[in-house]
């Protein structure tokens, strides 16, 4: 047995103890486990409970530890417990406060999805798989998603995937119709809208069709191409300039005028 010679508040801490025993420093405590061991001088501890306190106290502070990173923002189970693993709290401790914090609804994975799938759904334009993708890194079940999914309703995936449409067409609008069509759509691919939510949302947008401006497009490439493959005879030139226009998304048709029409006016030169 050993006894509590002293109990002092620790310097930098106010709600931290340093515990004496026998005239030797022992270990710390926290005021919670301070209070709920009753810890006083002149009591005596045998091993058994000098263990209890310092398990006791190890779990006090991982909880302190993990209420200032929940204090932040919401978290999900999985991240509490990256948090904790980094500051070296033991696999046991931090089943214990992530059981606690359930316990109190201070950690709550599905609260969690939810506030994720309504922010995004407000602020940003991704659709229902990019949506998935992220909840499930950061260890929310498929069921969980699922359900938050829901305050997703299919008509706010359309709008959203229009106003991305028309982001997407403004930002390529110096590309050829048929390019500028692909880069959109794949735009709303990547974003994580599915199948029939781009289909609706392609279907509403009706872009104005600049024919002037398409044609200073295809103008401006066919030039450059023309010039890239001046080295090669005629025939040949002509055949690379039309690929590498098609690959650029111009009509072949359109293509092989504007061609032709470089090549006639070289030979009037």
């Amino acid at each position: 047995m050993k006894t509590i010679t002293a109990i002092e508040v620790q310097k930098h801490h106010a709600h931290r103890f340093n515990v004496y025993l026998d005239g030797q420093y022992a270990f710390p405590v926290s005021e919670q486990v301070l209070v709920d061991f009753t810890l006083h001088k002149g009591q005596e501890l045998d091993a058994n409970q000098i263990k209890q306190i310092t398990a006791a106290d190890a779990a006090s502070r991982a909880y302190s530890q993990a209420l200032d990173y929940l204090s932040h923002q919401l978290r999900t189970t999985k991240e509490v417990r990256a948090a904790l693993r980094k500051r070296d709290v033991p696999p046991e401790v931090i089943e214990t406060v992530c059981t606690r914090l359930k316990e109190q609804h201070l950690l709550d994975d599905q609260e969690y999805a939810n506030s994720y799938v309504r922010t995004v759904a407000r602020t940003e334009l991704k659709g229902p798989r990019v949506i998935r993708q992220k909840l499930q890194q950061r260890g929310i079940t498929v069921p969980a998603i699922e359900q938050a999914l829901t305050q997703f309703p299919p008509e706010q995936q359309v709008a959203n995937a229009l106003t991305l449409v028309q982001k997407l067409a403004r930002r390529y609008r110096n590309k050829p119709t048929r390019l500028r069509q692909t880069k959109v759509k794949q735009g709303l691919l990547t974003a994580g809208f599915e199948g029939d939510t781009i289909t609706q949302a392609l279907a509403q947008f009706s872009p104005e069709v600049d024919e002037e401006h398409e044609a200073a497009l295809l103008q401006a490439a066919a030039a450059k191409v023309w010039r890239r493959y001046a080295r090669f005879d005629q025939r040949t030139r002509m055949q690379k300039a039309k690929q590498a226009l098609y690959r650029q998304g111009f009509p072949l048709d359109e293509s092989t005028f504007a061609l032709e029409d470089l090549a006639a006016a070289e030979e009037d030169e």
